[in-house]
């Protein structure tokens, strides 16, 4: 009985410290929840990012806040991306079980409250991306916990605290781009466990000190973009665990050591700093070294040929430096360089052959030394190649026809050189041009009428060369161009009418060569001063205002041109007549032309004195058109089922510029509405088609046949040798591209709105992909040609028109397809596009989405900027603000550029189908926001359990999943699920 009594007052005794515990926690989660009330007061903006920070019991449910599942205690808050202001209070501190904080990506201001010091258990600080200032607080050093400490793009000024060196088991140190000052404290060097140390772009001073190489678990080290001096330690081949070292943008002298070649780096930064001496030959045992950047130092000596063994070698800049000799053939063996830059040295010599054996080549620079000798006949073979610049040098000899073989290249820099000889007609063939410089050489003969199918090109620079003939009027199809500088030359004729056709012209001279006739009258001329066209002696000027001075004013008497205008009216004149006659003795058909376009050409001919011809732009129909008789409109839907051609010309005044709402590449773009009130898009291509009319209507009619929600119905077309036209839905809001990066930007997109495009648009990919037979790749997949309607729902446009419209040009198997920063790398390489070409493409506009950048925008690729930011784990920084303003869940974003990264992965195998891109996407939108899917991925979405995919996840992993090789949907929904289970899970934490 005795021991029955004992066991019982044991079990009280147990009650009653389980009841006090619990007490105790209920209690310490009750004065979380008021610290945390306190925190809020602090913040400004808060009121609807923290709506559910409300002063209720419940704060482990409040956003953002992760609590201990027994206590209730507080041990996380991540509040990043919410465009939170105001400053970081004190109350911090009282949250003593806190382990995680995440503020990154606001606008705080203030100091960090010296409080944060309490926080004892905290193990990962990042306040990141912020305005904040002052002094890091000596009390950090307190949080013997704390693993992460990321302060970086802040204001914070003052010294890095010594006493960080105290934290034992910080691994990650991250205080980039502040305004810090004084020496980097030389026990930080001391702490073995430190793994990542990020100081860039501060003012920091003093030298690299000789116990950097203690770091013994350290594999990032970034000094990049301060003021330190010195030398580099001799020691450094010790720094055996270094994987990135970047000591560029500082002013360190003296010789590259020579143990630096111990040194096991993936990345190797010496950029921009005073270095002298040679470059040791030793370097060329950094057999895993990517990237070696040199630039911008004061390096003598020549290139060692040893750098060929580096064969992992993707990046190699040695430009700005005083570097001589030749260029070492041994170069040509790093097969996987991407980018080599030896500009502005003074290397003599040719080019190696070889370097045509460096196939993954994609930037070619030797501006400003003095190579000599001409261009290898081999660089056709470089197929990857978009940039080269080979100016500023002696090269001799004609410029090799091969060059235009070379199709992805968008930067063609040949001037001040020596070349002779025509310009190579082959050049028309580089479709992703760019820019093209030829200037300040000697070459000889016209300017190709090839160049007209330059529609990409932006500058067109052939001046002081000695250049003859006549301009070609093709140059008026250039719609991108933004320069033409062809002065200096011996050009004659008169100036092409068809050049007001470039509309985005905003540079043009034709200074000092030998044009005549009368400079064209439109207003696009208008705008260009005299100085374009003087130093052409037979050349006259229309004076538009009184800038143009009396030396430069017109003749006054009729010029020959004006009397070859009124004699040409006479013929035609007379020509009417007799047709009239003619007609008048002959039975009426059916159909008659309306006589108004041939009035419009008459009243052109007689009114204007200096009207020559009928410009093609501005009517559709000649007279030439009337005595043919109309084109033939084909009708694909019954919306256009009344209308004829001659309707269509009615309702547009003969395609006026006036309902004009776009232009692109390969045409421009006309509203139109019909009889019963329903606006259509007529789009009138360039080019036209005698040849192979009835192949490309065979085709129209097959797209014409396809309809699905998210992809633009073709309506029907009329094809002929007068014009081919395409009718289309009418999208109210314009493009993608327009909305993003147009110039007036009237709507802004905000998060939800740019998931739900990303989620049509793949759709509607997803549809040609799979449930089209045969299947359609659409060979141009851009945010130009996402069009969206009135509920900013996507709508995929000219899939099937790249396959179908051929090229302008003799030679067919040379034309690009696609557009450049949207074009699958493997093209370059295949020359074939299939349906993971469209997932690359696709990928980058969802980067567009993501960002609000363009895709190439002044020579910066977006793939390539991302990339490297992925590299440094900043990827969020590039998010588009108002994306950070309207997104309540950021991890969302960064899945969408986890996808988009897959997309875009260099190999077609390893990319996603467009089946399971949107999977994805539609994982990522709220339940109520779900739109209805395509066939394919609701058949598939309905055959699969996510629950059933959590519980094969182990075994897939463990046996891995293959890869789809294939382009085919085939992979079983468990696959599915690993494969994208980080991207569509709704518990990742970062």
């Amino acid at each position: 009985m005795a021991a029955r009594s004992s066991a019982a007052a044991v079990a009280v005794l147990l009650l009653a410290a389980a009841g006090a515990a619990a007490a105790a926690g209920g209690a310490e989660g009750d004065g979380d929840g008021q610290a945390l009330m306190a925190v809020k007061a602090g913040f400004r903006n808060a009121a609807n990012a923290l709506a559910d920070w409300d002063g209720g019991r419940d704060h482990c449910a409040w956003r953002g806040v992760a609590c201990d599942a027994a206590s209730f205690a507080v041990v996380g808050l991540n509040l990043s991306n919410l465009n939170l202001g105001g400053e970081i209070s004190p109350a911090i501190g009282q949250l003593k079980s806190l382990q995680f904080v995440d503020l990154k990506l606001n606008k705080l201001t203030g100091q960090i409250p010296d409080e944060i010091g309490d926080c004892v258990s905290l193990k990962y600080l990042d306040l990141s991306g912020n305005l904040l200032y002052g002094d890091i607080p000596f009390s950090i050093s307190k949080l013997k916990q704390l693993e992460d400490l990321i302060l970086k793009n802040n204001q914070l000024t003052g010294p890095i605290p010594s006493t960080l060196s105290q934290i034992p088991n910080l691994k990650t140190l991250d205080l980039a781009q502040n305004k810090l000052t004084g020496d980097i404290p030389r026990l930080i060097y001391w702490n073995e466990v430190l793994q990542y140390l990020g100081l860039r772009g501060n003012s920091l001073t003093g030298t690299l000190s000789p116990d950097m190489c203690q770091l013994t678990g350290l594999w990032y080290f970034d000094i990049r973009g301060n003021n330190l001096t010195g030398t580099i330690p001799e020691g450094i081949g010790n720094c055996t665990s270094f994987e990135i070292l970047d000591i560029s943008y500082n002013q360190i002298s003296g010789e590259i050591p020579y143990n630096i070649g111990y040194l096991q780096v993936a990345t190797l930064d010496l950029s921009e700093n005073e270095l002298v001496g040679p470059i040791p030959p030793i370097l060329g045992n950094l057999s895993y070294t990517g990237k070696l950047y040199l630039h911008g130092n004061k390096l003598t000596g020549h290139i060692p040929p040893e750098l060929g063994n580096m064969s992992k070698l993707s990046y190699l800049q040695l430009n700005d430096n005083e570097l001589v000799g030749t260029i070492p053939a041994e170069l040509g063996k790093l097969t996987e360089l991407f980018e080599l830059n030896l500009a502005n040295n003074n290397l003599e010599g040719h080019i190696p052959a070889n370097i045509s054996s460096c196939s993954a080549l994609n930037k070619f620079n030797v501006y400003g030394n003095r190579l000599n000798g001409s261009i290898p006949a081999g660089f056709q073979k470089l197929e990857s190649l978009t940039y080269l610049n080979l100016s500023s040098n002696s090269f001799k000899g004609q410029i090799p026809s091969e060059l235009g073989h070379i199709v992805n290249l968008d930067t063609l820099d040949l001037s001040y050189n020596e070349f002779s000889g025509p310009v190579p007609p082959t050049i028309g063939d580089l479709e992703h041009l760019l820019e093209l410089n030829l200037s300040k050489n000697h070459l000889t003969g016209s300017v190709p009428a090839e160049f007209g199918n330059l529609r990409s090109v932006q500058v067109i620079d052939m001046s002081s060369n000695n250049l003859s003939g006549y301009l070609p009027e093709e140059l008026g199809q250039l719609q991108n161009l933004d320069s033409l500088i062809l002065n200096n030359n011996s050009l004659a004729g008169e100036i092409p009418a068809q050049l007001a056709n470039c509309f985005s012209l905003v540079t043009l001279n034709l200074s000092y060569n030998n044009f005549s006739g009368h400079v064209p009258s439109s207003k696009n001329f208008s705008k260009f001063p005299m100085e374009s066209f003087m130093g052409n002696l037979m050349l006259h000027v229309y004076c538009q205002d009184s800038s143009c001075g009396h030396s430069h004013g017109t003749k006054v008497s009729i010029s020959r041109t004006a009397v070859a205008c009124m004699i040409l009216g006479f013929v035609i004149l007379l020509c009417i007549v007799l047709l009239a006659i003619y007609k008048t003795n002959q039975p009426q058909l059916p159909e008659k032309a309306s006589d108004k376009p041939v009035q419009g050409l008459f009243v052109c001919l007689f009114v204007h004195m200096n009207c020559t011809a009928v410009s093609q732009e501005d009517s559709s129909i000649t007279f030439l058109d009337h005595i043919a008789g109309p084109p033939k409109l084909v009708v694909l839907q019954m919306d256009m089922a009344v209308h004829t051609y001659e309707d269509i010309m009615r309702l547009t005044e003969n395609l006026s510029e006036k309902y004009i709402i776009g232009y692109g590449a390969s045409s421009t773009v006309y509203r139109c509405d019909l009889k019963s009130g329903k606006a259509i898009a007529v789009k009138r291509l360039y080019s036209q088609y005698n040849h192979s009319l009835r192949e490309f209507e065979t085709e129209l009619e097959t797209i014409g046949s396809i309809r699905h929600r998210n992809l633009v119905s073709l309506h029907g077309f009329s094809l002929s040798p007068h014009g081919n036209l395409l009718f289309y839905d009418y999208m109210e809001n314009g493009s993608l591209w327009d909305l993003l990066h147009g110039p007036s930007k009237k709507v802004k997109l905000d998060w939800d709105t740019r998931l739900r495009i990303a989620v049509g648009a793949a759709q509607g990919l997803a549809y040609l992909h799979h449930d089209c037979n045969p299947r359609i790749v659409h060979r141009d997949v851009k945010s130009s040609n996402i069009l969206l309607d009135g509920s900013f729902e996507a709508h995929l446009s000219d899939f099937g028109i790249a396959k179908c419209v051929p090229a302008a040009k003799s030679h067919a198997s040379t034309y690009v397809l696609g557009t450049i920063g949207y074009i699958d790398p493997e093209y370059a390489r295949t020359s074939r596009l299939n349906e993971k070409s469209d997932v690359y493409s696709f990928g980058v506009v969802l980067l567009e989405l993501l960002t609000g950048r363009k895709a190439v925008d002044n020579e910066s690729n977006l793939h390539q900027l991302i990339l490297s930011k992925a590299d440094d784990d900043t990827v969020m920084e590039a998010v588009d603000p108002e994306v950070s303003v309207t997104c309540t869940d950021m991890n969302l974003v960064r899945k969408a550029f986890q996808l988009a990264l897959l997309c875009t992965k260099r190999h077609p195998a390893d990319r996603p189908t467009m089946h399971e891109v949107a999977r994805v996407l539609l994982s990522l939108l709220p339940p109520a926001a779900k739109p209805p899917a395509s066939k394919a991925a609701a058949a598939s979405a309905a055959a699969g359990d996510y629950t059933r995919f959590l519980a094969t996840a182990a075994d897939l992993r463990r046996g891995g999943v293959a890869d789809d090789d294939t382009g085919d949907n085939s992979s079983s929904d468990e696959q599915w699920f690993v494969r994208f289970g980080e991207v569509i899970s709704k518990h990742t934490l970062s």
